[in-house]
């Protein structure tokens, strides 16, 4: 691969990719501008393994294998590739080849990821005054790699810079005594006040705010929402959905987005026993007359790698471990009611209509979401293409909230700079239709929240 740049004389990067990231996004082979881009055999024998599934990770390799034939058409991809399109570099399919005869011995089992570091090694021994790197989202390989000296880099289009996960996680705004007569306006009647009163600059869209002042000799909190099209604050009361009320200013800012009609997107982050999937679909029955279906949704993150196949049982019997998380939180709000009741006997009667679904995401990809209150449970172990496929899917009058703990990542491939719901939260900040809320106090138990602050 003997090419330039552009015509300039400047020589063009060799990136060399892993199968992981074809598997996180397919698309990875244009977004290397005009350096060109070496796949190794042993992807694509890794890629076979994933052409029959019908998750996500098949999508991306199917999508892949798709697009590789396009571009390679009639032709073969001979020594410098194919090009992959205008402004872009080439891509070729490159055979496997040893280690070097002085590191034949450092490794000792023979297995993908090894291949694909001996093919970046020959690739960068063969292309001698170009820069070559081995791209993988597997930190292990990025490890072996540096040890033998071929560079190795994570992939770093769709992830986040650490000061603006910094800003989605502290996106309300405390101001200490502000002006007494225009927090008064605030808490009257009308429960909004123009921003100018209370602000010198104006604020994003649903921007929320903390308003302390000083009262009878103590301290008191005003919350409030930034409303753009009244270009007005708006009071942030404590509101009651289906049995559950909020018990801190977190969980009334997320109750509030979360039953506001205006607001068709919104992402809850924190740690566990938050409330932050209870809340969630306690907005979603208080509102059940306004949906046609509420669905909760969980992507199936198996431990170890290991099929769904593996685990024993039925279809409903393998569901089982990942829909009961959700069916818990249910439990929680029909426990709020007396057993016979109307609003429990409700609850029995959605659930076997069907108009209330609990699901793993895997089944419902495909589908038409229209009028629909979904909720995605554990959303930070989604990639950003994963967020975005779910999100496209929305019809009309529909709401979609995400919840997750960008801390608690199960996928080895993503982190707290990568996932999809980091990504949601600094690529939708400032839309009128998206609110995010980070819940930072446990509500779970006392013993729940000792462990989750000191452990």
């Amino acid at each position: 691969m003997e090419t330039d740049s552009a015509g300039t004389g400047k020589r063009p990067k060799i990136f060399v990719l892993d199968t992981n990231i074809i598997l996180h996004d397919y698309r990875a082979i244009r977004k290397f501008q005009e350096n060109d881009i070496v796949i190794p055999m042993a992807v694509l024998e890794e890629l076979d393994k994933f052409k029959k599934g019908s998750d996500n990770l098949s999508f991306n390799a199917r999508g892949f294998m798709r697009e590789l034939d396009r571009l390679s058409g009639n032709s073969m991809f001979g020594k410098d590739g194919v090009p992959l399109g205008k402004k872009l570099g080439k891509i070729k399919v490159e055979l496997n080849h040893p280690f070097p005869d002085n590191l034949k011995g450092c490794f000792q089992d023979d297995t993908q990821d090894h291949r694909i570091l001996a093919t970046a090694i020959w690739v960068k021994e063969h292309n001698p005054g170009r820069f070559v790197a081995l791209v993988t989202k597997d930190v292990n390989l990025r490890m072996k790699s540096k040890a033998v000296g071929m560079e190795a880099q994570d992939y770093l289009t769709d992830k986040i810079e650490e000061s603006r996960v910094e800003y989605t996680r502290n996106e309300v705004v405390i101001m200490e005594n502000p002006d007494w007569d225009a927090v008064n306006s605030l808490l009257s009647g009308q429960g909004s006040v123009p921003y100018g009163r209370l602000l010198k600059e104006k604020p994003m869209p649903n921007q929320l705010y903390k308003f302390r002042y000083d009262r009878n000799g103590g301290s008191a909190t005003v919350c409030a929402r930034y409303d753009e099209k009244e270009k007005k604050l708006m009071l942030v009361k404590s509101k009651y959905a289906y049995g559950i009320s909020p018990r801190n200013d977190e969980q009334k800012f997320a109750l509030d987005a979360c039953l506001n009609p205006e607001i068709k997107l919104v992402s809850l982050t924190g740690g566990a026993g938050t409330g932050k999937t209870l809340l969630a679909l306690a907005a979603a029955l208080e509102q059940e007359r306004d949906f046609e279906q509420i669905i909760l949704s969980r992507p199936t993150v198996i431990l170890g790698n290991q099929e769904i196949g593996f685990l024993p049982g039925d279809q409903k019997s393998k569901m089982g471990p990942f829909i009961q998380p959700l069916m818990d939180n249910l439990s929680v709000i029909r426990h709020c009611f007396k057993p016979g009741s109307k609003q429990a006997m409700k609850i029995d009667s959605m659930l076997k209509e069907e108009k209330l679904l609990i699901s793993p995401l895997a089944y419902i990809r495909g589908r038409s979401l229209g009028k629909v209150f979904f909720i995605v449970d554990e959303a930070q172990n989604l990639t950003p293409h994963e967020i975005k496929t779910i999100i496209t899917r929305a019809g009309e009058d529909t709401k979609i909230v995400f919840t997750g703990d960008i801390f608690q990542i199960d996928q080895p491939y993503l982190d707290m700079y990568s996932n999809g719901l980091t990504h949601l939260g600094e690529k939708m900040a400032g839309q009128p239709l998206f609110e995010h809320i980070n819940l930072t106090k446990g509500e779970r138990s006392e013993l729940s929240e000792i462990a989750s602050r000191l452990l």
